[in-house]
């Protein structure tokens, strides 16, 4: 089969208003249409079923029928281009943002980048995170100097909505409830052992985080959180980098 044929038969598969492929034929050579229909429908079946593993949050939030449509119609635009699909969907959030039929829901798109970076996360390089404990041997002259790596896990995501409280709302991490105060939360993304943490991080805790993450010292990143956030506590912020295992190393 020439790549012109594969090429055509793939995108047929994909697009329902395109005609079956030039010398298709089926085992007794009559309607052959009817059982391409049947492999294009199991194809795009398999795909969307795909998408719907990675965003259960999102499908719950919209609604099966509807993330459905949606996914049938990112996946038409946006295509597998490798066998393995783990990482299929990274971009559907950027998808889903200009997506007309979401405009009303403006946060879905950032709830759907924290289910990425949760897949992301899950199968990201196994690494002890930083052992904390070495740190109370450091004099506290040297800790602004100080740099991190950080954990190969970690997403730093940030929302003008409270993306964190509708996602775990959404995916039983917390019960469904009225959302009294509508502010913007950034979220932490990390698996430093077995399980995918996600934490909303406190006031600045992106800006600081983004620093470290870009090889800013601890002093220089604390004064970028406190450029975004004036109220960024430094403590309270490094405690809990530390406690969701963000860092497998301080220089």
């Amino acid at each position: 089969m020439s790549m012109t044929t594969q090429k055509s038969f793939a995108d047929a598969l994909l697009d329902a208003d395109q005609a079956v492929p030039d010398g298709l034929t089926s085992w007794n050579r009559t309607r052959p249409e009817r059982r391409f229909a049947v492999y294009r429908n199991n194809v795009m079946s398999g795909l969307i079923r795909a998408l719907a593993s990675r965003f259960p949050a999102t499908e719950k939030i919209v609604g099966e029928d509807f993330f459905a449509g949606m996914a049938g119609a990112f996946i038409t635009q946006h295509p597998p281009r490798s066998p393995m699909l783990l990482a299929y969907g990274d971009d559907f959030a950027d998808f889903v943002a200009t997506f007309e039929p979401t405009a009303e829901l403006p946060y879905l798109p950032d709830v759907m980048r924290i289910e990425a970076a949760r897949g992301k996360a899950y199968h990201a390089a196994d690494h002890a995170p930083f052992d904390t404990d070495s740190l109370a041997t450091l004099p506290p002259a040297r800790v602004p100097a100080l740099t991190v790596a950080i954990h190969p896990s970690v997403s730093i995501l940030r929302s003008r909505h409270p993306a964190v409280t509708i996602w775990a709302m959404n995916s039983g991490e917390m019960p469904l409830a009225p959302i009294e105060e509508w502010t913007r939360e950034d979220a932490l993304v990390a698996r430093p052992k077995m399980t995918v943490l996600v934490q909303r991080l406190p006031a600045g805790g992106a800006a600081f985080l983004a620093a470290l993450a870009a090889g800013a010292t601890l002093g220089a990143a604390a004064e970028a959180a406190l450029a975004d956030a004036a109220d960024f506590d430094l403590t309270a912020n490094l405690t809990g980098a530390l406690q969701a295992g963000a860092f497998i190393a301080v220089q």
